[in-house]
């Protein structure tokens, strides 16, 4: 394949995932590790969201590689412990709309701000999708194993971002940059249905 149409290939493949919405029932959902391992990867919604992270640390570069993708780690756990004890945050849908709508235009923009509020922004977006998922684990998995599951694969997810975010080729830059409209428009469609 062309090195031009892989970025495009990557883009179109996750334009095929179907929307998850933050709730259980994937036909794999049985054991905690497996079912948090591939939630995230079969929901639009989680997919595109972990990977404009990813992308826009890329842009930012230097240290928010790390610390933006680690402020979600750490901020999503939080939210799901939270609505594990009761506490769920006002508007969830809406919050997890409103992450992709603008991660989806940092991306798409590739906008310049310090490490600090940009970290404050994602850990922000987080705490809903934490929520969401602490909120609604599936009823045969392990609470735990779950957890352990769905943090590992949005790092995998953040990092795979933050590998498409250096690319240095053109194409992977408007590849980039096409996701992050992509992304803010299946906000856009959430935040209106």
């Amino acid at each position: 394949m062309s090195k031009w149409l892989r970025p495009f290939a990557f883009v179109s493949a996750i334009a095929a995932s179907t929307p998850a919405l933050a709730h259980p029932g994937h036909p794999l959902a049985d054991s905690g590790l497996l079912s948090g391992l591939l939630h995230p990867m079969l929901g639009l919604d989680h997919l595109l969201t972990m990977l404009v992270i990813g992308i826009w640390a890329a842009q930012l570069g230097g240290r928010a590689r790390l610390w933006m993708p680690a402020s979600f780690l750490v901020l999503m756990a939080v939210g799901a412990g939270l609505a594990g004890i009761g506490w769920v945050p006002p508007h969830l849908e809406s919050g997890i709309a409103a992450s992709l709508v603008v991660g989806g235009l940092l991306v798409a923009t590739a906008l310049r701000v310090s490490m600090l509020p940009a970290a404050a922004l994602v850990g922000v977006f987080a705490v809903f999708h934490g929520a969401a998922h602490g909120a609604e684990p599936p009823a045969t998995a392990s609470p735990l194993l779950y957890g352990a599951g769905f943090l590992l694969a949005t790092g995998a997810l953040h990092l795979a971002g933050v590998l498409i975010g250096t690319a240095q080729s053109r194409a992977w830059t408007l590849a980039a940059r096409g996701g992050g409209v992509l992304a803010a428009t299946l906000g856009c469609v959430l935040a209106l249905a």
